[in-house]
């Protein structure tokens, strides 16, 4: 790595677990000073979680799929993707950029709660079909959309388009140079800023290094747009450069002590408030250039600098262990964004040899004035938005930020490419950034844009794929109590976990079980299913109306003295003096199917198959739900298997096997749930969880596969024991209600309609309860939705 300057305080940011406990009500980094020695982050504690006031708080409206904006004859299944937005001066228009369908997209936002698709414009009618948008603003009545025409990464290119807002027809392009990337516009707009990255090819290897490596001419460098007047005809381009003709950097970039200054790759950039400086990223080059928009000189350039991290999860094992630490790394930022005229901040998502999981703020003098160190991470752990996937690369990988003053309050909007979520701080001051809230949004949330005129925070997320159900979007939050009423319940997160004793908040994700515990009406049990390994059990204790349920405790379930690891799909704590639980394990195969007795501190004591007979006739879908009753007969269990046997035909055609299992004589009894018909081609019907209302009545949950507007079925069923058990070897038919429809209460968040209502159970305070299963956020948004249903007897009488 390259020394900086040595008046730079940005070499070396030091980290620490302990110090950087999360809170979610203020979060307080430690800044290294010039000697590397830490300022206290007040008592280093973290705090009871509380959500913001309604009327300091942001309240998603909508999320609006833009698979439905596509042109007539496009099929919606094709990847269509949102990616950096901006909006028409009176706040009701959202133009986003549609690299994947080569195509700038139009929402109507006039009513944020209800998002309307305006059409499209497509880039193959202003140039070529491979045109790409990559960046848009909005001047007056005009968009600016810079496209990249490339043709080859040796031989970049692109144009400015000016498009008229009202006839969406085109009215003047600029040639550019070279390859696009961002564009910014000052605040009186009178001038636009380009960065023109000429960006790398990754599957190329320059003369002595390695794949992907810099130097990789051309390099890059920004354009200046001047723009005197309202007529487009009038506008005029400066460049600015990095580099002599002869590709020698120029002496402020070759004494900067960025990596590979001969070949600079400007990312992102941003116009000061006065709108005289533009401050620059050059993500692959680990450095900050600042450039005077009157005479057009580069006026300093300098490191973005190292952090090394303690207090993160490091390995993908399945398990969230923050106790790993990371060597010190280059930031790379990607976006950045003023706070004032002094100091700007920065999203350092990495590229090839860094990403340090946060991001900073700096002063013109290229100092830090504070740095979010690995509270992020910490943060997606809280939130259940762990991503394991992603812990050996570049964590929660920051990538979007925006800066916004929204009822007089100026915040940062700080974007989780990988764990979906927008964090918010209130920068009234600078220097001591306050964590206010957190935002789960749809995957890959990259363009972050506030709308300062309405009070709307606007986020288009670029991730997209039909088969998986996920898909791009723009989602819409309102600031304050005019958006109150509005807003979707619950507000989300609906869970939080709570400090794990050792500075770090206890890791969860993917609830797929919920009980009641037998001797606390405020508290439930839950379990993460096999996204995470090895199996642990929670407490799950009720906050009350309006906050989050709280995760207090983590029991970690063992087998002879070692970590065990099930997919934990049903959950019942045990009522009585011994306690502990019963665990519904599903199997790869049928043969691995199982219920799993553990005691009061996790212990398994016993394993209990499935009959062979109905384990031949499982699948993959087995064990999804498991429910108890202890009464004069003894202790009895129920078993719900998700979809029916392939042995199944004849009348149990189409219907899933509910199982009652005599815990003292081993003995099954079986019964047959009749599933609903699929309602869309690919789709499938199934259980997810059983429950025991009442001594001869149990209620399911019965659920399709489908998410988002596609969602159909996510329902709670009662159906009625027989009174007489049927005759060995038979099954007995069951009769089914619906008691909730709980589409509409997922619906209601106004996010993506999750698929997997996973968990119900019916409290000891009597009320009724909901979960849904994040997928461990993998081919997920990783939201996770806990519901409160409302007084049980509402639904079963």
């Amino acid at each position: 790595m390259h020394t900086q300057k040595p008046s730079r305080r940005t070499s070396a940011f030091i980290a620490t677990g302990a110090a950087l406990a999360l809170s979610l009500t203020a979060l307080v980094p430690v800044v290294a000073n010039e000697l590397g020695q830490h300022r206290k982050p007040g008592a280093g504690q973290s705090t009871p979680y509380t959500q913001p006031k309604p009327g300091a708080a942001f309240h998603r409206l909508a999320t609006y799929p833009v698979f439905g904006n596509v042109p007539a004859g496009v099929d919606p299944a094709d990847e269509t993707v949102a990616e950096i937005s901006t909006v028409s001066e009176d706040g009701n228009t959202v133009i986003y950029t549609d690299a994947a369908g080569k195509r700038i997209g139009f929402v109507d936002i006039t009513d944020p709660a209800n998002p309307r698709g305006a059409g499209s414009l497509s880039l193959a009618e202003l140039g070529n079909a491979e045109d790409e948008p990559t960046s848009v603003v909005v001047v007056g009545g005009y968009v600016l959309v810079v496209v990249n025409t490339s043709e080859s990464y040796a031989d970049p290119s692109g144009r400015l388009d000016v498009v008229d807002l009202a006839t969406r027809t085109r009215v003047r392009s600029i040639d550019l140079g070279g390859q696009p990337d961002s564009i910014s516009l000052s605040k009186d707009r009178s001038r636009a800023v380009i960065a023109m990255e000429n960006e790398r090819d990754e599957e190329f290897t320059p003369e002595g290094g390695d794949e992907g490596d810099l130097p990789q001419a051309p390099g890059g460098f920004v354009q200046l747009l001047d723009l005197p007047g309202a007529d487009p005809a009038a506008w005029s381009t400066r460049k600015v450069a990095f580099a002599a003709e002869d590709g020698t950097p120029l002496p402020v970039v070759a004494d900067a002590g960025i990596d590979t200054p001969q070949d600079v790759e400007p990312e992102y950039v941003s116009v000061n408030p006065s709108g005289t400086t533009a401050v620059v990223t050059l993500q692959e080059n680990n450095g900050i250039a600042l450039i005077d928009l009157a005479s057009g000189e580069i006026t300093d350039v300098f490191s973005a600098g190292e952090v090394a991290l303690t207090g993160v999860d490091t390995v993908e094992d399945g398990d969230i262990t923050l106790t790993g630490s990371l060597e010190a790394a280059p930031r790379e930022p990607d976006s950045v964004a003023w706070i004032d005229d002094t100091r700007f901040a920065t999203a350092n998502e990495g590229d090839w040899k860094g990403g340090t999981r946060g991001w900073t703020i700096f002063d013109t003098d290229g100092d830090v004035v504070w740095d979010a160190g690995n509270t992020l991470e910490h943060l997606a752990a809280r939130v259940g938005l762990h991503n394991e996937g992603r812990v050996e690369k570049k964590g929660v990988e920051i990538e979007g930020l925006s800066v916004g003053e929204l009822g007089g309050v100026r915040y940062a909007f700080v974007g989780s490419e990988r764990s979906n979520f927008v964090a918010v701080y209130d920068l009234s001051d600078p220097a001591s950034p306050r964590f206010t809230q957190v935002l789960a949004t749809t995957n890959g949330p990259e363009g972050i844009l506030p709308v300062p005129q309405r009070d709307l925070l606007v986020v288009s997320s670029e991730e997209d794929a039909a088969k998986d159900g996920v898909r791009a979007t723009v989602s819409v939050f309102g600031r304050g109590d005019a958006f109150a009423r509005s807003a979707g319940t619950p507000r989300f997160p609906s869970v939080v976990s709570a400090d794990d004793g050792a500075g770090a908040p206890i890791g969860w994700t993917a609830l797929g079980a919920l009980s009641a515990d037998p001797r606390d009406e405020r508290r439930l049990w839950t379990a993460s299913d096999a996204a995470r390994t090895p199996t642990s059990l929670y407490s799950l204790r009720l906050a009350g109306k309006g906050r989050p349920a709280v995760i207090d405790r983590e029991i970690a379930v063992t087998e002879g003295g070692a970590p065990a690891s099930f997919d934990v799909e049903g959950l019942w704590a045990r009522p009585g003096r011994t306690g502990g639980f019963w665990l519904g394990s599903e199997g790869a195969t049928g043969a691995g199917n199982a219920l799993v007795r553990v005691s009061a501190d996790g212990v398994v004591q016993e394993r209990v198959a499935l009959p062979a007979d109905v384990a031949a006739g499982l699948g993959k879908w087995g064990i999804e739900g498991v429910a108890g009753v202890v009464d004069r007969k003894g202790e009895h269990l129920f078993v719900a298997l998700q979809r029916g046997l392939t042995t199944d035909a004849g009348g149990l055609g189409g219907s899933a096997r509910i199982g009652r299992y005599d815990v003292a004589t081993g003995a099954w009894t079986w019964f047959a749930y009749p599933l609903s018909a699929p309602t869309a081609s690919g789709d499938w019907i199934g259980l997810s969880e059983v429950t025991v209302v009442d001594r001869d009545t149990l209620a399911v949950i019965e659920r399709d596969k489908l998410n988002g507007p596609a969602a159909a079925l996510k329902g709670v069923y009662t159906v009625n024991l027989p009174k007489r058990d049927p005759a060995a070897g038979t099954v007995a038919p069951l009769r089914k209600q619906l008691a909730i429809d709980v589409l509409p209460r997922l619906r209601a968040t106004n996010g993506w309609t999750q698929e997997k209502l996973e968990g119900f159970t019916i409290g000891t305070d009597g009320r009724a309860y909901a979960v849904t299963d994040n997928d461990g956020v993998d081919d997920a948004t990783g939201e996770t939705v806990f519901l409160d249903l409302g007084p049980a007897d509402r639904y079963f009488r």
